[in-house]
């Protein structure tokens, strides 16, 4: 009986230890493959856009908050995520767009017109 305790003490012992080193382990490439905090609460945001500058790749939006990075209703500038979304969208537009703080730039990650 004591041999069959033993033998169940150590498996437990084997797989918590496999269990840990994975978790301590956890390559960085393995975190980059999931979604960010932020990304994963980022939520559509409705805005109206201002300005658009191609040349700037940046775009003007009077927005409503922005849960995933604390910000009240403002009208402020972003960076653009990609340069094409600018093409997609003009001043007086209707939006809904996601955006976050890459490299401390506020930049929209995507955007849509609302129909």
């Amino acid at each position: 009986m004591k041999n069959i305790i033993s033998l169940i003490f150590i498996g437990l012992l084997a797989v918590s230890s496999h269990v840990m080193a994975q978790a301590i382990n956890e390559t960085p490439e393995a975190a980059s493959a999931t979604p960010t905090a932020s990304a994963a609460r980022a939520e559509m945001t409705e805005a109206e856009v201002r300005k658009v500058d191609g040349a700037a790749g940046k775009i003007t939006l009077k927005h409503g908050e922005i849960k995933n990075l604390g910000m009240p209703p403002m009208t402020m500038v972003f960076q653009v995520k990609d340069p094409a979304f600018l093409a997609q969208v003009k001043a007086g537009d209707r939006v809904h767009f996601t955006a976050d703080k890459i490299k401390g730039a506020y930049t929209v990650l995507s955007i849509e017109v609302i129909q």
